[in-house]
C-alpha cells in the first residue's frame, strides 16, 4: 500500500518540480550560510573606537575581511550555478529548463548589480565596499575611513542601490566596518 501511495504522490507532483524545489532550497541554503558565516557587526569598543565583533581594531584585517567575504560569496554562487547547470544539462531528469535558466539569469543579474554598486560606491570616496543583495533587500558594508559615514554618504549609497538594483531604502541596510 505504501508503494502505491509513493508512486501516486511523486507522479502527481512531478519529478521535475521536486528537482527544481531541491535546487532552489540548496541555493537558498548557500546564500544563508554565506551571510551567517561572514557577517560581523561593528560594535563600539570600551575605548570609544570602532572594532569588529572580535574587538580587534580596524587595520589590515579589514582588507582580509572584504577579500574573504567576496571570495566566499563567489564560491557559493559558483556552486549554486553548477547545480543549476547540471540540472539543465542532465537529460535523464525532466526539469523545467525555462525556470532553471531564469534562476541562472537572476543570479547573473544579482552579480552584475552587486558589482556595479560596489564600483559606484567606491567612486564616491569610500575606501572599501561590499554589496550583498538577497531578493528585495540589500546590505552594503562600507569602510568610510577616519571621517566615518556621514548622512550625505548614506544618501549617496541609498541612491546608488536604488538606481542599480531597484531596492527601496526601507529594505537597505548600510553597515560601516
Amino acid at each position: 500500500m505504501k508503494n502505491i501511495f509513493k508512486s501516486k504522490f511523486f507522479t502527481r507532483l512531478g519529478w521535475r518540480n521536486l528537482v527544481v524545489v531541491a535546487v532552489v532550497l540548496m541555493l537558498g541554503a548557500a546564500v544563508y550560510i554565506n551571510y551567517r558565516w561572514f557577517y560581523e557587526p561593528v560594535v563600539e569598543s570600551p575605548s570609544g573606537g570602532a572594532a569588529d565583533a572580535g574587538n580587534q581594531a580596524q587595520t589590515g584585517d579589514e582588507v582580509d575581511y572584504y577579500a574573504a567575504v567576496s571570495l566566499s560569496r563567489q564560491n557559493a554562487r559558483d556552486e549554486a550555478l553548477e547545480v543549476l547547470q547540471a540540472a539543465v544539462d542532465n537529460p535523464s531528469e525532466s526539469v523545467d529548463v525555462a525556470a532553471t535558466l531564469a534562476q541562472i539569469s537572476a543570479i547573473a543579474e544579482t552579480i552584475e548589480a552587486e558589482s556595479n554598486i560596489e564600483t559606484l560606491v567606491k567612486s564616491c570616496g569610500f575606501e572599501k565596499c561590499l554589496a550583498v543583495i538577497n531578493g528585495e533587500s540589500a546590505s552594503i558594508i562600507v569602510s568610510a575611513g577616519e571621517a566615518g559615514l556621514a548622512p550625505s554618504g548614506v544618501a549617496q549609497i541609498t541612491a546608488i542601490v536604488y538606481e542599480q538594483a531597484g531596492i527601496l531604502p526601507a529594505n537597505l541596510t548600510i553597515i560601516e566596518k
